[in-house]
């Protein structure tokens, strides 16, 4: 390492260029770096969402579900395929390795679904991935106060507002939400189509056949050839009702009986269409419903391209709808949700709680060294790293997000660590009389081998994190990639940059306190008395250890911490086959109630009603009778998102209907799987009834667990039916088959589609539609038979009421049932994931039916398994490393004891301050065996280089602890400090932090007190 140093010194010039190329390097790096609010999580699940018409769940199981399940099954890498059936489509999650290349995965399952998209019965079928940053980065509301029509608020929205955003750079796709088209109604009944002999789908051929341009070829004259084209297609509603339909045979001109000459000479008269139809333009039927402040409006959902920039995406969009509310005086756009606010709220206090830990460690450094000079040397080293970290960062294709930050804010103390050690060995040699150059030289040579050793066994730590698979894996590599970036650089500034800094900035050592006296002198005589009691100071360390383990049961543990909230949202859900308008109405109660309750401290209302749009996230299959509220409270409100929900209360939305309060968090939520309800119940079986039997039972067990609360099955109410059983029989002899008489029915329920009207640019869909038919009047619809007949429904056919499942959920071929429950106050989730799996064990049930707890549950106990294999195999990387440095076997065993002590305070801290163990304490304990390890380190080297100088083994123990007791306590403070505003932090994403803070600050004072 001497020769590092001695470069360092003799070549200054060479050092500061390389030190301003790094700078220059970094800083352009930085301005290219993404912004996310999360790591690119490659969660391995893919979305098959069909749509099937009206169709009742237990056909869309066994038509849909079924079939795409199977052939799902077959593809590559697949461990597991669920789906959920609901009346209307169904929705199919894939589930791979984490190992399995998802675009190739994505390939091979749209090549599997092709088969499927060709078959008459399945509507649109999609297949999409699991994207949490795909989120839409804008929500804004668009409307106009004078402008009710729907159809004209969305050409405005499609033609000006969509084209203009979707042009700007990082934008992807801007979805117009809750928009209604403009059709054609050709609106009849059974009476008059009969009186003229007509059916549906003769008039919906006729107008069809009309409604087309045709090519007529060419003719040629004096050498010029004239395309021949025939202009058929409608261009008004009137074109369309002066439509010839049929031609029917009558008397001619004349009052009736005028003489058999008139009886003998039948004219053929035209019939058309507005004889027999009321003609008209309509708005089509909504599939979801946007409210804002109680009045309808459209959405605009703002999606960004993938790898680009989340912040300078959504401030390109702020900007073009500032400049869009200039060109469209009148019209209203109100942005409803912003992610980059959220992104920029955290990246900001992740920097200033890493400025403040800065500042702090650089306090520290002036209190012991008590040299501004010295002090200035050590203090460039976090800037230069930091800035060398970005390049790093940016060649290894990461974005700044939470989890980097951190991961940055993390490191922020401990990159000092290598510089002090060095600044003070060379320091001691200043001391001792040698020139700056030479203790440069011989300070840096000295600890080059600790510190690098110590580097490497922090960076090591983080080797099975970047390996781990799963969402702890996922969510934590790209913030052990950055710690290993930052120290590796800090080493760099240390062996390279220090040791020029100290030979130029660094005088004599007159007027510095002696090392290893100031400010503990009594040190080294407490040091020779514990060394006398050895098994004493031994039992007491082995005590320590094995009460934290009697204790750590009490500590409890839970999959993450719980984000703070950002925005309270509730979910309104009312009985299966309630109307869309009707839910309209419930949502409307609610949204009165909210204003009445918050008066001047409400911003804004945003509801969405019905179908939503999701992009595998299981809500797109949502139907009419669901609904979400979305409550913007005014800037600077100081009402909280949770105490709203508890001075809300009950929401009167109807005595049917279920109000969940929602605190929305962030895409984190949905990044690692984690549902509304942390405890998730699946019961496996076949039939649906004994499933449902099993289902009242489990529920009764949870609602008599201590700490849940909100039970509920998904075996709920069902949705209403009417089914029609065909009498095979009777429909022969009039000639019907079932699928014609399905196909009857749905034109005349649902409308016949008969072409398309173009007008102004656009194509408005027309439709055939007879009057709506009550329950009672279904059994009196006439049918079409063969032969110009027409016969009743209910003489081919025996109606009854019924009620199909509200869903039908299947899991690797299986039938499941799902009961879940919500936490009911904060006590660690193992206890209750605890109770009740005991109360499960109470539950009867047949051989072939089983219970399976998943959910959060699920999620805690796969990524503890993980950790603790990485735990295990990070302790086994420090041994090999500490082993190679020493080139001892025995030396490393030594300094492992260190960690089971950085465990006492760890623990000790978390019970102290009421934290259960999660994976992210879990992770600043994996970090631990790294850090804590490095203070022994340089204390062992000490004392083995003064045993190869000839002192004996206590005199060397001492000498070292004396003149090694100032870095150790420099390093170790640094980083606690530095960590200390991320464990006290408060705002964006600081919860989600403040564990792993919290879990190193313990465990560093515990075994930096121990160790010394």
């Amino acid at each position: 390492m001497e020769s590092l140093a001695r470069f360092s010194v003799s070549r200054p010039a060479t050092v500061l260029m390389l030190v301003l190329a790094v700078l220059l390097l970094g800083g352009l790096s930085f301005g290219r770096l993404g912004v996310e609010l999360l790591p690119d999580l490659a969660n391995p699940r893919l979305f098959v969402e069909v749509e099937a018409g009206d169709l009742p769940p237990a056909e869309v199981e066994a038509r849909i579900a079924a079939p795409v399940e199977a052939a799902a099954s077959l593809t590559r890498g697949v461990v597991d395929v669920a789906s959920v059936s609901r009346t209307g489509g169904a929705q199919v999650t894939v589930e791979y390795g984490w190992h399995v290349d998802m675009d190739e995965a994505f390939l091979d399952l749209q090549k599997g679904m092709a088969e499927f998209a060709r078959r008459p019965d399945v509507g649109e079928i999609s297949v999409s991935r699991h994207d949490p940053n795909g989120r839409p980065v804008v929500v804004a509301a668009f409307r106009h106060p004078e402008v009710e029509d729907l159809d004209a608020l969305r050409r405005t929205a499609e033609s000006i507002v969509r084209s203009e955003l979707v042009r700007l750079p990082g934008v992807a796709a801007v979805e117009v939400v809750g928009a209604r088209r403009r059709e054609v109604e050709v609106l009849t009944d059974a009476y008059t189509l009969e009186a003229y002999g007509l059916t549906l789908e003769q008039l919906a051929a006729a107008i069809r056949s009309a409604n087309r341009n045709m090519s007529g070829g060419s003719i040629v004259e004096m050498g010029r050839r004239y395309l021949i084209r025939g202009v058929g297609e409608f261009s008004s509603a009137a074109d369309l009702e002066a439509l010839v339909v049929a031609q029917v045979s009558g008397p001619a001109a004349g009052p009736q009986g005028a003489g058999p000459q008139a009886q003998e000479a039948p004219e053929p008269k035209p019939v058309f269409l507005r004889d027999l139809a009321e003609v008209r333009q309509v708005l089509s039927e909504p599939r979801s419903i946007v409210r804002l402040d109680g009045r309808r409006c459209l959405g605009l959902e703002i999606y960004k391209e993938a790898r680009f920039n989340t912040l300078d995406a959504a401030r390109a969009v702020h900007d073009q709808l500032e400049s869009l509310r200039r060109s469209l005086p009148g019209y209203e756009i109100e942005v409803i949700q912003d992610q980059s606010r959220f992104i920029a709220a955290a990246v900001s206090e992740v920097e200033e709680t890493g400025l403040i830990g800065v500042l702090l460690a650089v306090v520290v450094l002036f209190v012991f060294l008590r040299r501004v000079g010295v002090t200035a040397v050590i203090s460039l080293a976090i800037p230069i790293s930091v800035v060398a970290t970005f390049n790093l960062m940016y060649f290894g294709e990461l974005s700044l997000n939470l989890m980097t930050l951190g991961g940055l804010a993390l490191g922020a103390g401990m990159l000092v660590d290598n510089a002090i050690v060095v600044v003070e060995n060379v320091f001691r040699h200043l001391e001792q009389g040698e020139s700056p150059s030479r203790a440069a030289i011989r300070g840096a040579g000295e600890v080059g081998g600790a510190i690098t050793s110590a580097t490497l066994t922090t960076i090591v730590v983080f080797l099975p994190i970047v390996y781990l698979q799963g969402a702890a894996g996922e969510l934590f590599r790209e913030q052990a990639w950055t710690v290993a970036f930052s120290l590796l650089s800090s080493l760099f500034v240390a062996l390279l940059v220090i040791p020029m800094l100290c030979s130029r900035l660094l005088g004599g050592g007159g007027g510095a306190p002696p090392a290893g006296r100031v400010p503990f002198p009594r040190y080294g005589a407490l040091l020779t008395a514990l060394l006398r009691r050895r098994v004493a100071v031994a039992l007491t360390a082995a005590a320590l250890v094995a009460a934290t383990a009697a204790v750590l049961s009490r500590l409890g543990s839970e999959f993450m911490p719980h984000l703070d909230p950002g925005q309270l949202s509730l979910r309104l859900t009312l009985p299966e086959g309630t109307t869309l308008a009707r839910t309209e109405g419930a949502v409307g109660n609610v949204e009165a109630s909210i204003t009445q309750s918050l008066g001047p401290e409400l911003g804004h209302l945003y509801s969405r009603v019905g179908r939503t749009a999701g992009a595998g996230g299981g809500e797109s299959l949502a139907g009419e009778n669901h609904a979400v509220i979305h409550v913007q409270l005014r800037p600077g409100s100081p009402v909280s998102p949770a105490a709203l929900a508890e001075a809300l209360g009950e929401a009167p939305a109807g005595p049917d209907a279920q109000v969940r309060y929602l605190l929305r968090e962030t895409a984190l939520e949905t990044s690692l799987g984690r549902s509304d309800a942390p405890v998730v119940v699946e019961i496996h079986g076949r039939a649906l009834g004994v499933l449902a039997g099993l289902a009242g039972q489990v529920e009764e067990r949870l609602a008599a667990v201590e700490g849940l609360t909100g039970v509920e099955s998904s075996l709920g109410p069902g949705r209403p039916e009417i089914e029609i059983v065909v009498d095979r029989a009777a429909a022969a002899v009039f000639g019907l088959s079932s699928d014609a008489i399905g196909s009857q029915l749905e034109g005349l329920l649902s409308g016949q589609g008969a072409g398309r009207l173009r007008q102004r640019g656009e194509a408005a869909d027309i439709v055939i539609r007879r009057p709506r038919v009550t329950p009672a009047e279904l059994r009196g619809l006439l049918l079409e038979a063969p032969g110009g007949r027409r016969v009743r429904l209910d003489e081919v056919a025996r109606l009854r009421d019924t009620v199909t499942p509200r869903e039908i959920l299947r899991r690797n071929q299986q039938r499941v049932v799902t009961v879940s429950a919500r936490l009911d106050g904060e006590e660690p989730f193992d206890r209750v994931a605890g109770r009740v799996d005991e109360a499960l064990r109470q539950v009867d049930r047949p051989p072939e039916y089983g219970f399976v707890l998943t959910g959060e549950e699920k999620l805690r106990r796969d990524s503890f398994d993980n950790l603790r294999f990485a735990l295990v195999l990070a302790v086994v990387l420090v041994y090999m490393v500490m082993a190679a440095q020493f080139e001892s076997l025995v030396h490393p065993f030594v300094i492992l004891l260190t960690i089971p002590l950085a465990g006492v305070g760890a623990v000790v801290l978390l019970l102290a301050l009421g934290m259960p163990l999660n994976v992210m304490s879990f992770i600043g304990v994996i970090l631990l065996a790294g850090i804590a390890v490095n203070d022994s380190i340089v204390l062992v080297d000490r004392i083995n280089r003064n045993r190869r100088a000839g002192q004996d083994l206590e005199a060397a123990i001492v000498h070292a602890g004396r003149t090694r007791l100032r870095p150790i306590l420099m390093t170790s403070l640094t980083t606690m400090l530095a960590l200390l505003p991320l464990a006290a932090g408060a705002g964006e994403g600081a919860v989600l932090r403040a564990p792993m803070a919290v879990a190193v600050i313990g465990g560093l004072f515990s075994s930096t007190a121990l160790t010394l």
